[in-house]
């Protein structure tokens, strides 16, 4: 339990990273949109990967 804590919590923080990379390098602002998004979807799948088998839900 402790570890997909751990492995969450780096997720969100490489995420956030990211996502300030993002705002701060890219000038196009539908690009940037866009490149946010598919990160927060990136961190989501990642996080919903760690923790759904905690669930007993298994789907890979």
């Amino acid at each position: 339990m402790l570890s997909v804590l751990i492995a969450v919590l780096i997720i969100i923080v490489v995420g956030a990273i990211c996502y300030w990379a993002i705002d701060k390098f890219v000038d196009d602002g539908r690009l940037a949109n866009l490149l946010k998004l598919l990160v927060g979807l990136i961190c989501l799948a990642a996080i919903l990967h760690r923790v759904l088998p905690l669930a007993g839900i298994n789907w890979l």
